[in-house]
């Protein structure tokens, strides 16, 4: 006892408490445990404590268990703040008032999950860097009381909150760098004054409606929804012209990607991974190419939805040939979930043709990650691909040998990855 009231960390949770992942939460064992637990901190003093993190929560015990667990851990000088209650239907009362009238002033990270979190003023949270919550009920005016005077803000996280509507980050938060903005479902508008944010994540159905500052130096993008490729082509270069990496992952493109005059000066890295529409054009990615003049890495994965595609196996016609240009900067290229898509085949050709400065190419027929092989799998086989995966790459190969191999120049290192012989095998 005379140790652990000395602890300045402390996690509560299943694993430390010694209790199995899949044990209901309703039933007598979790409820002792709460008692336990709760024994625990009346025993402890509080004082000293920089880290608690409290991952259990019995939704049969009344909620003035945690409110009590917490009025002891909120004490001046702790730093790193965990709550993230049971599943249920029911969501945890956040009790806000404990970060106010200097008590949460210390406090440099907060993690709050499947909480209500209703501020009335500002909290003042002066010393908080770190902020990340998770299907946390909290308008965006609840969002703002809780930014208020939180001057040393580096990273903000949002995941899940479906009251926020509208997402204002203010001009104070002059030290953001990152944030990060996920499957809030009821979003309409970002609004962004922090100048000084350089990475921004955002997931969602669709786009919502962007606003920046002038002065924003944005230098990393990721951005997953519907039509993301041809937004990024179409808007982005005006809003962000200083990016230097971008990732777009579209659930769903119908269109084309646009060729338009607008350029990524600065753009390094790009990242595309697309579920495209049979009609997409794969050489339109070319757009990409023609607008980043500093462009060295590409990754490109179609996640096998290019077997719709009509196959250059198929076309007598055989590849088209797309205006040369040069690409003197791109030395990495990777393709995964490479299929026999004609368009697919002609684009590869074309970045071939285009690269001079091209070391590496990386052709991937299956999904493209190798956590997925069993060279690296704890079961030792590889994850199940269909049928038509496979058969479909055994012509993309096919497709390789026929019209890519031939053009590979002799100084680019040159990788094909197949599906494992072992673990797809399909009888024809």
């Amino acid at each position: 006892m005379h140790s652990w009231r000395r602890r300045t960390s402390l996690t509560f949770s299943k694993k430390t408490l010694g209790m199995d992942e899949d044990v209901c939460e309703k039933d007598g064992k979790s409820r002792d445990l709460t008692y336990k637990v709760d024994r625990i901190w009346i025993e402890h003093p509080g004082i000293g404590v920089k880290e608690v993190r409290i991952e259990f929560y019995d939704n049969k015990t009344r909620a003035c268990f945690l409110d009590r667990w917490l009025q002891i851990a909120v004490t001046p000088g702790i730093e790193e703040l965990t709550v993230i209650p049971s599943m249920g239907h029911k969501r945890y009362n956040f009790p806000w008032s404990l970060l106010s009238e200097g008590s949460g002033n210390s406090i440099r990270c907060l993690f709050l999950s499947r909480c209500v979190f209703c501020p009335t003023v500002g909290l003042g949270l002066r010393s908080l860097t770190q902020i990340r919550l998770c299907y946390v009920h909290i308008t965006g005016n609840e969002l703002a009381c809780l930014l208020a005077n939180s001057f040393a803000l580096q990273q903000l996280g949002l995941s899940h909150c479906s009251k926020i509507i509208r997402l204002k980050i203010p001009s104070l938060l002059q030290r953001l760098i990152t944030l990060e903005v996920s499957a809030c479902k009821r979003l309409q508008t970002i609004e962004i004054e922090a100048q000084c944010l350089s990475k921004f994540w955002f997931t969602g159905e669709w786009l919502v409606q962007l606003s920046f500052g002038e002065a924003l130096q944005l230098k990393t993008l990721d951005m997953h929804c519907h039509g993301a490729v041809c937004e990024a082509r179409a808007n982005l270069p005006s809003t962000f012209p200083n990016l230097e990496t971008l990732s777009v992952f579209s659930y769903f493109e119908m269109v084309n990607t646009p060729m338009v005059g607008s350029k990524f000066p600065f753009l390094k890295h790009l990242t595309v991974k697309l579920a495209a529409a049979p009609a997409y054009d794969y050489c339109s990615l070319i757009s990409f190419f023609d607008a980043s003049p500093s462009l060295e890495t590409f990754f490109l994965n179609g996640f096998q939805a290019s077997m719709q595609h009509p196959s250059i196996l198929a076309d007598p016609s055989g590849r088209r040939r797309m205006p040369k240009q040069c690409h003197d900067k791109l030395r990495n290229v990777t393709i995964a979930g490479f299929s026999s898509a004609k368009s697919l085949v002609e684009l590869t050709c074309h970045i071939l043709e285009s690269s001079e400065s091209l070391e590496c190419l990386t052709l991937d027929a299956t999904e493209g990650y190798d956590y997925l092989r069993c060279s690296v799998n704890r079961s030792g086989k590889c994850f199940c691909m269909r049928r038509d995966a496979i058969l479909e790459a055994r012509r993309g190969l096919l497709a390789i040998k026929t019209y890519i191999e031939g053009i590979v120049p002799p100084k680019v290192k040159f990788t094909v990855v197949e599906p494992c012989s072992q673990c797809h095998v399909v009888e024809l």
